[in-house]
Parts: structure tokens; sequence; C-alpha cells
């Protein structure tokens, strides 16, 4: 009686791979790639940043050329599981670091200023009109001027800061 390797199970890389052989290796994959996602956490794929997107992009590319065959099966996981864990140590590395944290995940940008739009910002950062009216109503307002500030903040989304009343006293 035989018995089966990994390499009979997934075929060697530079040979040619059957269909049942990229299917354990897809089956592999996912797991793995599962596993890397999980360790890697929620931001990743939740709110994403530049630091998150730049992971995602490279775990799935890895992970994809691990499955065809296109690259060396374990090494390609090892250097995927290398970067989650970079990836990781940057995340805790900029929390430590606040001044890190702002170069790896961007900063935010005021937008309106006690109700005056700050077109200049508005250009650098990409934004039409329509972006801050949607982030405006979505915030329960219709104008400008009924809010006290606007950022666009480091994960792309625009977050309204409600003016006081006027007359209302300040605790």
């Amino acid at each position: 009686m035989t018995h089966m390797t990994l390499y009979d199970l997934i075929g060697r890389h530079g040979e040619a791979i059957i269909w049942w052989q990229m299917s354990a290796r897809a089956i592999v994959v996912f797991i793995i790639g599962l596993v890397f996602v999980r360790i890697a956490g929620k931001r990743v794929f939740g709110k994403w940043g530049a630091l998150d997107i730049l992971l995602a992009v490279i775990i799935g590319s890895n992970l994809g050329r691990a499955i065809t065959g296109g690259a060396p099966f374990a090494p390609t996981l090892a250097a995927t599981a290398v970067l989650v864990g970079l990836h990781t140590g940057l995340v805790y590395a900029a929390i430590a670091f606040p001044a890190l944290g702002d170069w790896l995940k961007g900063s935010p940008t005021q937008l309106i200023a006690d109700g005056q739009i700050d077109w200049r910002q508005m250009r650098r950062e990409g934004l039409g009109p329509g972006d801050l009216d949607q982030a405006l109503r979505c915030a329960g307002h219709l104008r400008p001027d009924e809010v006290e500030a606007a950022y666009l903040e480091r994960n792309g989304d625009i977050s309204i800061v409600t003016a006081r009343p006027s007359g209302s006293a300040s605790a």
C-alpha cells in the first residue's frame, strides 16, 4: 500500500496539475485564506484604508496563484502569512505612534467650518457638491450652514458635526 503525499494531492510546482489537484488546492487555500483574514481582523474588509486595500489585493493575488499553480504552493502561502503579520504589526505600531498612523492610514480633512464649505479642500480630496450633499442628507441636514463642521475621515466617510441651536447653553 502506498501512502499519499501532499504533492500527490496538490501537484508540484512547474508540473501540470489536474482538475482534482486544483480543486484540492482551492479547498486548502480557502481554509488558509479564511485563517489569514481572521488574523488580519475585521477592519481589513470593513472600512477600507490604504493599508487594508493593499493587503487585500496582495492576499487575493497570492492565493489565486497558489490555487492555479502559478507560484509554488507552500512558499506562496508562507509569504502571504508574512504579509498578514506585517499588516498586523503595522496596525499596532500605528496605534502606538500616532504620526505613523496618520502616514499609513491618513488623517481627517475638514470640509466645512462654521457652515462654510472649504472648496479648496473639497477639490484636493476629489469631492464634488453632490458628495457633500449626500453626507449632509444622511446626517439629516439640507444645507451646509446647518452644521458646525464636516470632515472627510481617514476611512473615506464624511462625518457631520451638528451646530448647536442658537441660544442653547453649553454644559
